[in-house]
């Protein structure tokens, strides 16, 4: 995977603002089924943010349900994907989004699957949508 161009240029398609919604409202099922089809549809390297937002999603999802092997691995792995793609892209704040799935991982690995799900109820991760740079 070539690293992908940085925000402004990745404009966001309109379907993002939907799953970005559903993220931060803590849908990560909505919000997957969501991605999926931009994931899937999408045929540059920016898939690789869909998906990796996907699996940061589905992580948090496993962590609710007390899943502590899923919700580590989807963590971890959607934060992989997502590392070519910070700071910023498509006009998300993906480094913040990075820092907090990195809280949430680390919080699971030394306090276990009741203080990390505590912490995602008190502090869900959000995708935080940034404004462009105005021109000149």
């Amino acid at each position: 995977m070539s690293p992908p161009p940085t925000a402004p240029s990745n404009p966001a398609p309109p379907t993002l603002a939907r799953a970005v919604g559903q993220f931060n409202a803590g849908e990560y099922f909505a919000c997957h089924e969501t991605l999926e089809e931009l994931w899937l549809a999408e045929e540059s390297d920016l898939r690789y943010l869909y998906q990796g937002i996907l699996q940061i999603g589905v992580g948090l999802f496993h962590l609710r349900r007390g899943n502590e092997a899923g919700a580590l691995t989807l963590l971890a792995r959607g934060s992989r994907l997502l590392l070519p793609f910070a700071p910023v892209n498509c006009g998300l704040d993906v480094g913040a989004l990075l820092r907090a799935a990195k809280r949430i991982h680390n919080c699971l690995l030394a306090d276990g699957c009741a203080a990390a799900q505590g912490l995602l109820e008190r502090d869900p991760p959000q995708l935080h949508r940034l404004q462009a740079p105005s021109p000149g």
